[in-house]
């Protein structure tokens, strides 16, 4: 619902009321956030991202997957990627996304509790998945230890505080074996956690594991029993006849990264297809090395003009249905159905504000189109998350950015001389 004066109350980082400001209650001694005309809306919920791949932003770009992946990203990952690292570079892609109105982000990588501790500090909301791979990745130089390294970070983890949730990320089923994903998804289910995976992300992929498997990656995971202990692929680019519905039936949350997708020449998800066979569908921008950038409302102008495209139909994807993709969607592939998305009393006081003075937001005829097709993360005054101020008139609060992009900067010296 949209009021034209509306205010939000919040006590103890949740909301308490959301609706019309002649209507709200006057509580005294509260900290104020004056919108100054702007639009208050939720904080978008970027629902797969890499986020400490920040160093490696253009690093390789013009590349196909396989290339950009084994011959440039696994290399410079293997050499340059510890905690710190992590921890670091997390900080500025938590900037990043704050100044662009992302308040909750689904990250995946490896050394996770360095970027869990980033995300904390700066008071982002964020699940936090370790990654896991049957080859020595950075901080499991043994691949047999993957798995207890996903036990303790977990372990560590859980119950941390409001904004940290942990979970599992199995990379691929063409890098982790069917005992790895076994293995995983026992892990999620003894410690309440959740698994996430990418999946069908290109052609080859599917074409290898028809290869491989006698079937495609999907079909593969179902066969083993694996598929319904899943509870997000991210991708789904290329999938057969039958597959959403099969996807829809597991409960299997979809993430459609459409930027890094279009950008790596991969395709892109059929999400009017996904939705309509009843799958839960969210957006994220993958990671910073691929994508290049982590502004959320660029996925959702995409999500919607790739939908056009692919149906030919214009009314495809329209613009109130792209924004949630990014609110409620997202949150559901985070697990946080009913505590984020939305501006409601019983939710997280996670919100943002966007200057509807801007020329590109003038005039305003339709809130949901102009977040759709106009906006960018530009527009973003201020970022509220948990009912704490992290962003005010365009200035971080609780990050020293000169600090956090000098830090990334001697990282990216170091990766440049070799």
């Amino acid at each position: 619902m949209f009021w034209p004066s509306g205010a939000v109350l919040a006590q103890d980082g949740m909301i308490t009321y959301a609706g019309d400001a002649a209507d709200a209650p006057e509580p005294p001694g509260i900290e104020t956030l004056d919108a100054g005309g702007g639009l208050i809306m939720p904080g978008l919920v970027n629902a797969h991202c890499h986020a400490p791949m920040v160093l490696f932003r253009g690093l390789a770009d013009d590349l196909p997957l396989d290339q950009w992946w084994q011959g440039h990203m696994f290399p410079a990952e293997a050499k340059w990627v510890t905690e710190a690292m992590t921890e670091a570079c997390a900080r500025l892609a938590a900037a990043e996304m704050l100044l662009s109105g992302t308040t909750t982000v689904g990250d995946a990588y490896f050394c996770a509790s360095g970027a869990a501790r980033a995300f904390e500090s700066v008071g982002m909301r964020a699940m936090v998945g370790q990654g896991l791979l049957d080859f020595p990745a950075p901080g499991v130089p043994d691949p047999a230890q993957g798995l207890a390294v996903c036990r303790d970070f977990v372990e560590a983890w859980q119950g941390a505080g409001p904004l940290i949730t942990p979970a599992i990320f199995a990379h691929s089923p063409y890098t982790c074996s069917p005992r790895t994903l076994g293995d995983a998804a026992g892990l999620r289910d003894e410690l309440g956690c959740l698994l996430h995976t990418h999946l069908a992300e290109t052609a080859a992929e599917v074409a290898t594991s028809a290869e491989e498997h006698g079937a495609s990656p999907l079909a593969w995971l179902d066969g083993l029993g694996l598929l319904q202990r899943l509870d997000a692929a991210v991708h789904c680019v290329w999938l057969g006849p039958g597959e959403a519905e099969l996807l829809a039936q597991r409960e299997v949350a979809v993430v459609a990264c459409p930027g890094s997708n279009s950008k790596l020449g991969s395709g892109w998800a059929d999400i009017p297809a996904l939705l309509a066979a009843g799958c839960s569908v969210g957006l994220g921008t993958d990671g910073p090395a691929s994508n290049n950038n982590l502004d959320m409302f660029g996925e959702i102008g995409l999500a919607a003009r790739l939908a056009k495209l692919k149906t030919g139909d214009p009314a495809a994807l329209p613009a109130e249905q792209a924004v949630d993709l990014a609110l409620t969607g997202s949150a559901a592939a985070l697990g946080l159905t009913g505590k984020v998305g939305r501006l409601s009393p019983g939710f997280a006081c996670d919100l943002i504000v966007l200057d509807l003075a801007a020329p590109r937001l003038t005039p305003l005829y339709d809130a949901p189109s102009h977040l759709t097709y106009a906006a960018t993360g530009n527009e973003v005054m201020h970022t509220v998350v948990h009912g704490r101020i992290l962003v005010r008139d365009r200035e971080l609060l609780s990050i020293d950015l000169p600090e956090a992009m000098a830090q990334v900067r001697e990282l990216a010296a170091q990766v440049r001389a070799g």
